[in-house]
């Protein structure tokens, strides 16, 4: 047989361990894998000892085209992706304009990534109070999972749900199989107040406005509504820590998952100067001790993967310049960094590179029902990441390939430098260029 690649490296993370393999590329699938001594053959693509693995994989991503592309569009979002490793990616139903709540709206997201698409991109739909009769078409047109939030979203076009509106959409959903993602804070307006009158610059009274009892309550809420309806439920990026045991002792009875995000990995409140508003999103970014939580239950498996929740917005509305956190947009632009930045502190941590292989790929693909990506086998999507994880760099301006370069990791030294990225074979990324544009396809879920 004659294969359209063959990649070869002394780290390359197989299912049973990071093993010295070929990797023998067909019609982008990996057609064959032979661990062991490379052959003299000058077309293969010999790595080294860079370590290859499955590309990773976002499931939490905003961004925002059509109707806010000044935010962050396909093009952009995509070329971050692949220059951070990530070869597939699933989009958050809010931001863009209109918000993907009805099949219509879904279709104009679609007709948005033609000719963009750098790396593969999926889509969630929306749960909004009055969208239940919509969400069977929604569902049909191949999304992965129904999103809500249960305090205010930012967008006044996706409105929060409450405890009755869940009840009535979350049998349905389960019905169709999918996961319901819950952005868990139930918010209290007198807290909201205090902040906004009187500390708009200090980060520690940001985070005191949103404290984790708003976190929990929902949390609370969600298992409690996940019993008794049996729909697969999904806590978007947990913060606080306060219900770790609770959550992995729920694990082994529901159908429930947790992710977490790079930043409350990476950061912890006692260092965040005040009027950096890079640093604001929702929740907030917590303390050290409670971040080091987070970890342990990464470790454990209690937490089941990392997604970027990549939410960028231009320096006005981000508020650069006044540094006012309570005016602020929250969210935090870091879609490219995820792999370093988590390996970065992962590694402080004793995980190790299998781990990054766990939670950054097999693990999502298996949460999306992606059967054929995530891991490097025979038969398997030859989505592919090369990186050297011994690697230090600096994260500079000129690097950023998000439409705006505002990220609270620039000038942050990492570990963990992206070499290549594969998408279907085919080589998007080549240390620091991009090589072959436009090869990511619109992923959809079977239903």
């Amino acid at each position: 047989m004659v294969f359209d690649k063959v990649i070869h490296s002394r780290r390359v993370v197989l299912p049973n361990g990071i093993k010295e393999a070929t990797i023998f590329i067909k019609n982008a699938k990996i057609a064959k894998i032979t661990e062991g001594g490379v052959f003299n053959d000058k077309n293969i693509e010999n790595v080294g000892n860079a370590v290859v693995m499955a590309g990773l994989i976002d499931p939490h991503v905003h961004i925002n085209e059509p109707g806010r592309t000044e935010w962050e569009g396909f093009d952009t979002a995509t070329r971050a992706a692949a220059a951070g490793g990530v070869t597939s990616m699933i989009e958050m139903p809010l931001n863009a304009s209109p918000v993907t709540t009805t099949k219509a709206a879904f279709d104009l997201k679609i007709q948005a990534t033609e000719g963009k698409l750098h790396v593969n991109c999926g889509f969630y739909g929306g749960l909004v109070p009055h969208n239940f009769d919509d969400l069977p078409d929604l569902i049909r047109s191949g999304v992965f999972g129904i999103k809500c939030f249960l305090t205010h979203s930012g967008i006044d076009e996706f409105p929060n749900v409450t405890e009755r509106d869940l009840r009535k959409a979350m049998p349905l959903i389960a019905k169709f199989g999918l996961p319901i993602l819950a952005h868990c804070e139930i918010d209290s307006p007198h807290t909201k107040q205090i902040f906004f009158q009187k500390h708009p610059i200090n980060y520690l009274a940001y985070l005191h406005s949103r404290p984790k009892t708003w976190e929990n309550r929902a949390i609370e809420l969600m298992l409690r509504l996940c019993e008794e309806t049996n729909c697969r439920t999904h806590i978007v990026h947990l913060s606080s820590a306060d219900l770790i045991s609770k959550l992995k002792n729920a694990k082994k009875r529901l159908p429930l998952t947790v992710e977490t995000t790079p930043q409350y990995l990476y950061f912890a409140a006692e260092y965040i100067p005040d009027g950096k508003t890079v640093y604001k999103c929702a929740p907030p970014i917590r303390e050290r001790a409670n971040n080091e939580k987070l970890w342990a239950a990464m470790a454990d498996g209690t937490l089941d993967f990392v997604g970027s929740d990549h939410s960028p917005a231009p320096p006005n509305l981000k508020e650069i310049a006044s540094g006012n956190l309570a005016k602020a947009w929250g969210g935090i632009a870091g879609l490219q960094f995820t792999l370093p930045v988590v390996w970065t502190a992962a590694e402080k941590h004793g995980l190790a590179i299998t781990d990054m292989a766990r939670v950054l790929s097999e693990n999502p693909a298996k949460f999306l029902g992606l059967n054929e990506k995530g891991q490097i086998k025979e038969g398997f999507d030859a989505d592919l990441v090369v990186w050297q994880p011994e690697k230090t760099f600096m994260v500079e301006e000129k690097d950023i390939q998000h439409r705006h370069k505002i990220t609270p990791y620039l000038g942050e030294i990492l570990r963990g430098s992206v070499l290549q990225t594969y998408v279907g074979g085919q080589l998007v990324f080549d240390d620091g260029l991009f090589v072959g544009l436009q090869k990511g396809r619109v992923l959809r879920r079977e239903v």
